[in-house]
């Protein structure tokens, strides 16, 4: 059965990687070299809203273990939801701690002439919620070295969909999902419709043109590696504008 939850978040990450092609930086699931900071506050409450769309990070769900991306590895959005395990290299920093890694999710863009510069293109960055950064070298340190690997995502409970717009547009933010993490196409289907192929907006908000009102909705997305799966009737035919649609079902 079906839940529904009113929920946001945000969260942000950003990574620098020298011995792989920018252009794939994003997808990279063996060890590159990266620099990371830190921002957002000792609490992480700068870290909020974002380009990523997920509003209150805490109440969708993915806390303080979040990151913003540089252009190189924020994938126009794309990489949303993307898990990264990340390890300070203690070879060139002192500031790291030994034998110490974190795993975040991607929920902003660190836009450029930002950071000192970090975030510039082709760099490939991750500035972190101060928390994680934290749990991984001294804050002192500023800038650090790191390495990087993209890993699935661990989530608990099902892949969510939150509605908004008007009878006439859907405007629908995924968050909570699974596996790679990163949604990169969606599409959309009523008890009664065809299947509507949506458009990624911003961030992780996909819109599509079509009247699914006093509908059960169905959604089906496909993640970057091509992973695809269908989540049949996730909201019930009286769903509402500004609720959250939670599947029994998520990737792994």
């Amino acid at each position: 059965m079906a839940r529904h939850f009113l929920i946001a978040a945000t969260v942000v990450l950003l990574s620098r990687i020298s011995t792989v092609d920018a252009q794939a930086a994003w997808a990279v699931t063996s060890w590159g070299d990266a620099h990371a900071t830190f921002y957002g506050g000792t609490d992480a409450t700068g870290t909020m809203g974002g380009a990523c769309g997920y509003g209150n990070l805490y109440t969708v769900g993915y806390g303080v273990q979040t990151a913003a991306l540089s252009n190189a590895l924020f994938n126009n959005g794309l990489s949303c939801g993307a898990c990264f395990m990340i390890v300070c290299k203690t070879d060139e920093s002192q500031y790291c701690y030994p034998g110490k890694s974190i795993t975040v999710t991607a929920t902003n863009a660190c836009p450029p002439n930002s950071e000192g510069g970090w975030c510039d293109p082709p760099k490939l960055h991750f500035d972190l919620a101060f928390p994680v950064f934290q749990e991984l070298a001294q804050p002192v340190g500023g800038v650090i070295p790191v390495q990087y690997k993209r890993v699935s995502c661990v989530k608990t409970g099902g892949i969510r969909f939150t509605m908004h717009g008007n009878p006439y547009f859907n405007y629908v933010l995924v968050t909570n999902v699974g596996g790679g993490g990163d949604v990169s196409a969606l599409a959309l289907k009523g008890t009664n419709s065809d299947w509507y192929s949506m458009t990624q907006n911003w961030g992780q908000f996909w819109s599509a043109s079509g009247n699914v009102v006093n509908m059960a909705l169905s959604f089906k997305a496909t993640l970057g590696n091509g992973q695809s799966m269908e989540f049949d009737d996730v909201a019930p035919n009286d769903w509402q504008f500004g609720q959250t649609f939670e599947a029994d079902t998520n990737f792994s």
